[in-house]
């Protein structure tokens, strides 16, 4: 794998979108960070004509916001998510609130 995506919320409907790429000539990372959820599927179909093989969200997407990206991309790309374990409730409560 050459390219792969990751999409996160920026946590602010009026923050201005992000794009930054990390990486080397073996493995690049496109970020993209959203204002809304209903942003990542558009987001998403970019990600794939820049050559992205993989897409990732992050975990404040849940099911819907994957759902989403999924059928956005029909197949044409692996879709997952990060999720929590129970065990990281606390740490994601104090973090978020």
């Amino acid at each position: 794998m050459k390219k792969w995506g990751f999409i996160y919320t920026l946590g602010d409907p009026s923050a201005e979108p992000r794009s930054d790429t990390i990486g080397s000539t073996a493995c690049v990372l496109l970020c993209r960070g959203v204002r809304s959820i209903d942003d990542a599927p558009g987001v998403a179909r970019e990600l794939v004509a820049e050559g992205a093989e993989l897409i990732e969200l992050c975990g404040a997407f849940a099911g819907g916001g994957l759902a989403a990206v999924v059928a956005a991309l029909d197949g044409s790309v692996p879709v997952g998510a990060v999720f929590y374990g129970g065990e990281a409730g606390t740490g994601l409560h104090r973090l978020f609130g």
